[in-house]
């Protein structure tokens, strides 16, 4: 099969992961209404054709909070992607970096910090949770500091889960449970079956082990459950930032009243995001709320957006809205569950290649020209 777009790769993870696996990553909270509004609502974009300019000595060359970047893009800190395909987290980590763009290592990773540092060179960025355990999350704080991570990325919108029914009908776990329809769906797939037999890593690398309280799996479950921390407020923020002292991004920024608060917290960057459609749904998609979030605070604080990119024409629209910066979650994970880490290349170059040959019909040659002229409004 020709992989020619990020749909293709998507077709592929299908046949190739657990359907909870896929699941998981494929799907949004309730009625998904916010999960298909963020890749709809880039669709409605219009790009601005144009003509007989010199296309020559393109570059997609950018800076994501100060750190030099081959595209604008960083791969979004997602959970459980060891799930997607063995030692998920450390395959893409290691495609990230060959390819020159930021990888964003989840709290709830399979691979642990430690895993990932010991298999990159050069420093990866690091998602935060806030729970409940403050002993647990300086501790994480202070591991993120020695694996050399060179940036935080704090998660704002997720101290109560979002339902996501499906995850709920096939009682998603990690690592799955061993009934009689998942042992189905593992055995349906045997690639993925014996790829995670050859490896250690099957359950939450950053809590066990690490965490007070919890030692084998079923306690494991429950602790996440019950640990995300309901009282999260702006002013944890300080001590977080004041803890980390490097490079802090606010991640799930979708609101213009948030986004200025955010911007006087001393925070390096806020990432407008909804969380994939997988906590409010009925809430706007992130395209939609990108202009008037740069119109407010983008002369304060540098605005990233994460949320519906499939393309690399998405990434130039939400850049010519006033985004620095974009992230995306499920286009690596279609192809790291496709093809491993060449997949997670490939999901790279089809951005890459669909960004630098939409610029070039629009007439610009270097992606920090991209502007709101480029657009049809």
């Amino acid at each position: 099969m020709s992989v020619l777009e990020i749909d293709d790769l998507k077709k592929m993870a299908k046949k190739r992961v657990p359907k909870m696996f896929f699941d998981y990553a494929d799907s949004g909270a309730w009625t998904e209404s916010t999960y298909r509004a963020n890749e709809e609502d880039f669709r409605k974009i219009k790009l601005r054709q144009r003509v007989l300019v010199d296309m020559s000595d393109r570059s997609l060359e950018s800076t994501m909070v100060g750190q030099k970047v081959k595209m604008p893009v960083a791969l979004a800190p997602t959970g459980m992607t060891g799930m997607q395909h063995p030692d998920g987290e450390i395959l893409a980590a290691q495609a990230a970096e060959e390819f020159g763009v930021p990888f964003t290592l989840s709290t709830m990773s399979i691979c642990s910090l430690e895993d990932v540092a010991a298999n990159t060179t050069k420093p990866f960025w690091f998602q935060l949770y806030v729970l409940k355990d403050k002993d647990f999350v300086y501790n994480l704080i202070d591991r993120a500091k020695a694996a050399k991570c060179s940036a935080l990325v704090l998660t704002l919108d997720l101290q109560i889960l979002g339902q996501r029914h499906k995850d709920l009908r096939n009682g998603l776990s990690a690592p799955p449970k061993f009934t009689p329809k998942h042992i189905w769906q593992m055995a349906t797939r045997p690639g993925w079956a014996f790829g995670m037999l050859g490896t250690k890593r099957r359950t939450f690398g950053n809590i066990v082990g690490h965490a007070k309280g919890v030692g084998d799996l079923a306690s494991l479950s429950s602790w996440t459950t019950e640990q995300f921390d309901t009282r999260l407020s702006w002013k944890d923020v300080e001590w977080i930032k004041e803890r980390w002292g490097g490079k802090l991004i606010l991640k799930g920024i979708n609101d213009v009243e948030d986004a200025v608060m955010a911007s006087k917290t001393g925070a390096d960057a806020i990432i407008v995001s909804n969380h994939g459609g997988r906590q409010l749904d009925g809430a706007p998609s992130s395209i939609s709320m990108v202009e008037p979030i740069v119109d407010a605070v983008g002369d304060k604080i540098e605005v990233h957006m994460d949320g519906g990119i499939r393309s690399g024409q998405d990434v130039l629209k939400a850049l010519c809205l006033g985004a620095k910066g974009t992230y995306i979650g499920r286009p690596f994970l279609y192809g790291l569950g496709a093809m491993g880490k060449p997949g997670v290349t490939k999901s790279l170059e089809i951005i890459y290649k669909e960004m630098d040959v939409t610029l070039a019909l629009c007439g610009k040659r270097l992606i920090t020209q991209a502007s709101r002229d480029m657009l049809l409004r």
